[in-house]
């Protein structure tokens, strides 16, 4: 019997674990670096024991650190979670040799699975069908293929390429950000199916020689090529449905499998099926397939890694429908890049559970108010996952929770992921990998432009009785009140689109006399309330409830129709350093990984300056414009803040 049990991870998996061990008895151990000292995971955990460092190569990754935490707390058991070190076969054999019990499938079956290309050899022998694959870029010939990483996963190192032109550029780069997320920068390449969806197989097996298949996942909706909504079970035929579960069944016997994985397959509109890769481990998505079966797979990984049977000998039965989304913390405005900052506000309303099975809908999430949000981990801050009785009903569920949310301080993808359930194509099960390539109506921000003027207004009445709800004296007139009516009073925001400047003025009693907005609104508004954190509006004979919430000058204001982030601007606002002209500056902050080029080279608009890695991620920094490289503050290896210089092009002149 385990006894206590210490999580090899961080975040939201890890309060996923402990939440099961909580309800088993199961003592519970946190390792965390020092960028996560004030984690909730870690506040959670009945120990918790630091691991120097900020970097995942510093910390999580050091497999002699974690094993010492293991002996220092007087663990016996050791779950990797997901990421990091769980689909690593020598931190498997090394839990196992130091005495200790692991959560996971054998080293072996690991070892064979993280091979990527010995993994399809073998498979290939038990039946499973492939796709045509090469590990020698020169011998490719038809198009197009996809470039990926023989070690890991969620997305890392994958390139689609559509020519022959763009080859070997992207199996360099797939080689760098394979090598910077997993320590292995192999590749190959394999056939890329146009329109095909990605299904995978939940399997279970477990040390007595049963491997079962426990439904499977729909998880076609992507996002460079990392999966951001996940649905069970697949709209599938219940024929096609059947040859699924017996491939990924094959799959797991052919390496005497034992635990939780995810066999994953690629599913062309032909209606034929391949295999793309196993993990062995638990997957992100695993709370739908808790959902429609009702099993807890964490209790049944501890079972099946105490050596018991599992309680079921064949595919359980669904109930309803389930669909996950993946909230991560990105910048809309720059090209979804990932986001950094502090988490004043992280509500969803109408949350029923978390980090268990449960109707309706659960939160499992990583953070809360207060969260510092950094750049040494990956992006994603929770998984919002709604069941009910039909697909249609959990999709609207989910929808509206995630659009009265409140997420404050840090910028997310929310409303992509409301759009996308909300598109016509997303209700009729109608999707694959290419979805978001196709749509680009999904990526606009929920709240129109031409309501931002509105927000602003009730951003700025909100924060007004804030100020009079906070004088000293005569707290109880109106903000601005003159004896005689005078000029309006003005404040100064930025938002998403730029600078919104606000004029108003309010009447004796408190009413809105009149109020402007540059951007001009053409809203006819009446102020029915205003307090600190509530504004009412009609606004064009609709009354409009808006909620508001502030943090230092940051004013957050969400409603019916979307949410926005405002950021209130001084009156006499600071002198700031004047920057060259073509000056490229960092997006977030991060480390430089490679440049390419060197002061005085001539470059042309899109050419490959240098690279940045950032919460797991390489981002190109690229030329904006024919010109010269006139200045390169920074080298590889460097870390840098957000708005840091990081290359200065002079653009190239125009010939007379």
């Amino acid at each position: 019997m385990i006894h206590r049990l210490l999580v090899a991870n961080r975040g939201e998996i890890a309060r996923r674990v402990f939440a099961t061990c909580r309800a088993l008895g199961v003592a519970t151990v946190a390792v965390h670096s020092d960028a996560d000292a004030d984690a909730p995971f870690v506040a959670e955990a009945d120990q918790a024991v630091r691991l120097p460092g900020n970097t995942p190569a510093e910390t999580y990754l050091r497999i002699d650190a974690v094993l010492a935490a293991a002996r220092r707390s007087g663990a016996d058991a050791v779950h990797p979670g997901y990421g990091f070190l769980a689909e690593n076969a020598e931190f498997a054999a090394a839990v196992t040799d130091a005495g200790l019990t692991w959560v996971g499938p054998p080293a072996k079956a690991i070892a064979a699975m993280g091979d990527k290309m010995a993994a399809k050899a073998l498979l290939a022998e038990a039946g499973v069908p492939m796709l045509p694959t090469w590990t020698d870029e020169d011998q490719v010939t038809d198009f197009p293929v996809l470039v990926k990483a023989s070690a890991g996963g969620g997305g890392r190192g994958m390139r689609v390429v559509r020519d022959a032109a763009g080859l070997a550029g992207a199996v360099a780069s797939a080689r760098r950000e394979a090598a910077a997320a997993f320590g292995d920068g192999t590749v190959f390449v394999e056939r890329y199916v146009e329109r095909g969806r990605h299904v995978e197989v939940q399997i279970f097996g477990d040390s007595h020689g049963t491997v079962v298949a426990l439904g499977e996942r729909d998880c076609s909706v992507q996002r460079r090529h990392q999966k951001i909504v996940e649905e069970a079970p697949a709209v599938v035929s219940p024929e096609l449905r059947g040859r699924l579960h017996a491939a990924a069944v094959a799959a797991g016997r052919a390496v005497d499998y034992v635990g939780a994985g995810t066999v994953e397959f690629l599913l062309a509109p032909s209606g034929e099926f391949f295999f793309l890769e196993m993990n062995t481990r638990l997957q992100v998505e695993h709370p739908v397939t808790e959902a429609v079966t009702g099993l807890d797979l964490v209790r049944l990984q501890l079972l099946v890694a105490e050596g018991g049977p599992l309680p079921l000998a064949s595919t359980p039965p669904t109930d309803g429908h389930a669909i996950e989304v993946r909230l991560c913390a990105e910048e809309p405005t720059q090209g979804y890049r990932p986001a950094t900052g502090t988490l004043h506000r992280f509500a969803v309303p109408g949350v029923t559970g978390a980090f268990a099975p449960t109707r309706g809908l659960r939160l499992d999430s990583g953070v809360e108010d207060g969260s510092v949000v950094g750049v040494h981990y990956d992006s994603m801050l929770a998984k919002l996952v709604a069941w009910a009785p039909t697909r249609a009903e959990a999709v609207r569920l989910l929808a509206g929770a995630l659009a009265r949310a409140e997420f404050h301080g840090v910028a997310t993808n929310r409303d992509l992921l409301v759009r996308v359930l909300r598109s016509p194509e997303f209700g009729a099960a109608e999707v694959d990998t290419g979805f978001l390539e196709r749509h680009d109506e999904v990526f606009a921000a929920l709240l129109p432009a031409d309501e931002l003027p509105v927000a602003a207004l009730a951003a700025t009445l909100a924060t007004a009785a804030a100020r009079r709800a906070g004088a000293p004296v005569l707290a109880g007139l109106p903000s601005g009140w003159r004896n005689v009516p005078a000029v309006p009073q003005v404040t100064r925001l930025t938002g998403p689109d730029g600078e919104i400047e606000v004029r108003y003025r309010l009447d004796r009693r408190g009413a809105l006399a009149e109020w402007s907005t540059d951007p001009a609104s053409d809203a006819v508004v009446t102020l029915v309330e205003a307090s600190p954190e509530r504004v009412v509006l009609d606004v064009d004979g609709v009354r409009r409830a808006l909620r508001v919430h502030r943090a230092g000058s940051a004013v957050f204001v969400d409603g019916p129709d979307g949410s926005a982030g405002l950021v209130e601007l001084p009156r006499f606002p600071p002198p700031t350093a004047e920057l060259a002209a073509g000056s490229l500056l960092a997006p977030l902050p991060g480390t430089v990984t490679r440049v390419y080029v060197e002061v005085g080279q001539r470059v042309a608009a899109g050419d490959l300056l240098l690279a940045l890695e950032a919460m797991k991620l390489e981002h190109p920094v690229l030329a904006p414009t024919d010109g010269v490289v006139a200045d390169l503050p920074v080298a590889a290896g460097g870390q840098v803040d957000t708005g840091a210089v990081l290359a200065v092009v002079n653009p190239e002149e125009a010939p007379q």
